[in-house]
């Protein structure tokens, strides 16, 4: 997009990387009360068939202004899909499993950030201008288009096929699931229940106390940090790999995609070990701390396009290995629409660092000329949102089956 469209600069970048969010803002909340009260699936269709239709519609932009109503745009069609999944999860799985749960679904990002980079190399050199043995050469258009934008019609797509499928095959609650048996169902059922009483006899919240809880609010804070530094190293690894190494566009397609790779086994190990020890706090905050600790250290690897790309892969990993756990943490204290209404509070908020982070990204680098200095601000944001989630009063009711009494 950049060589078509001179002025999109880092700072238009970073900028309209980050409106997204401002949108994504917005329908968070009735998004999560809305899986919650009415259905997952009807919600989570119109959500896949609208991102589609407006990530295809990215093809299509020509200046900074487009790209900011289409990115903002974007983020209003996508809104309520991560916390209205995290509260479909509770519908299905109890406690004691809920962090695999929520480990697996997670796992669908980088698998897609490294199969997004493979497909996007297919696209990528449509159109393009590039030096071939002396000579500038420029490839034929395919329909008109070049690669970025075939990129984006091709990542629309699928969502829109997936939308439609969710519609007829996505089931909302157990006792509407056709493929268990009625045991199964009951069974399922009757221990999810048990565990909402249990909870709602610790605390009685309702939605809008819920949202004003400090534990929330600091949740929201929490996520904010570590959303900030995620959105920041995401969007602009291939710029920071491009600036450093002076890569073709193929090998940086190829380079962001290693650190998925550790990401996904630390998300399924943090998901696993959380539930298999009972604990939520440390396997949030030890991750993060990782995590920022190599963001610090990456700048001191430029040079080393190997401890560069290791550096990243392990910060990465830290900071996404750590929902799992996280987000297995306001059930712990709230139930029904108060929880859905808390992982929507603390999704829409946390994700506001999507804006901050990609901004900072891109202002210092148009203002000095490097992005070392943003990386320690991600690493920094990490750090304190690792230190909020230690120091957070978190009591977990225990939930046990009812003693039965003996004798009269």
């Amino acid at each position: 997009m950049g060589e078509d469209l001179p002025e999109f600069d880092s700072w238009v970048f970073g900028f309209g990387g980050g409106i997204f969010f401002l949108g994504y803002f917005l329908l968070e909340i009735p998004g999560s009360l809305i899986v919650e009260r009415w259905s997952a699936r009807k919600w989570i269709c119109r959500i896949m068939v609208t991102w589609g239709f407006m990530a295809a519609a990215t093809a299509f932009v020509q200046n900074p202004t487009q790209f900011y109503i289409v990115r903002f745009l974007l983020g209003v069609a996508e809104a309520g899909f991560f916390p209205g999944v995290i509260v479909y999860l509770t519908h299905w799985f109890p406690s004691k499993d809920r962090a695999r749960a929520i480990s697996y679904f997670l796992v669908a990002s980088p698998l897609a950030m490294m199969i997004g980079p493979a497909i996007s190399r297919l696209f990528i050199d449509i159109g393009r201008t590039h030096l071939v043995d002396g000579e500038m050469v420029t490839n034929p258009l395919l329909l008109g288009l070049k690669g970025w934008q075939w990129i984006y019609i091709f990542w629309g797509i699928p969502a829109v096929i997936a939308g439609i499928v969710v519609l007829f095959y996505l089931t909302d609650r157990p006792r509407f699931a056709k493929w268990l048996t009625e045991e199964e169902r009951d069974a399922l059922e009757t221990e999810l229940a048990r565990e909402k009483a249990l909870r709602a006899d610790t605390s009685h919240h309702s939605v809008l106390s819920a949202l004003l809880s400090p534990r929330v609010l600091l949740l929201s804070l929490a996520y904010f940090g570590i959303v900030t530094a995620n959105y920041g190293i995401e969007f602009f690894l291939p710029s920071i790999l491009q600036q450093w190494y002076q890569l073709e566009p193929s090998r940086v397609a190829l380079l962001v995609m290693i650190p998925s790779l550790l990401v996904i086994p630390g998300q399924l190990f943090i998901g696993w070990s959380s539930d298999r020890f009972h604990e939520r706090r440390w396997h949030s905050v030890l991750p993060v701390v990782i995590g920022a600790t190599l963001l610090v250290l990456t700048p001191f690897t430029r040079g080393n396009i190997y401890l560069s790309v290791l550096c990243f892969s392990v910060a990465a990993a830290g900071m996404k290995s750590y929902m799992p756990a996280f987000w297995s943490l306001p059930s712990l204290f709230l139930t029904s629409s108060a929880a859905a209404g808390s992982v929507g509070m603390i999704n829409s908020i946390g994700n506001l660092g999507g804006f901050l982070g990609p901004s900072v990204m891109g202002y210092v680098d148009s203002t000095l000329g490097s992005y070392v200095y943003g990386l320690f601000f991600l690493s920094f944001t990490s750090i304190c949102s690792a230190a909020l989630i230690a120091v957070l009063p978190l009591r977990q009711p225990q939930v046990h089956a009812p003693v039965e009494k003996s004798g009269p």
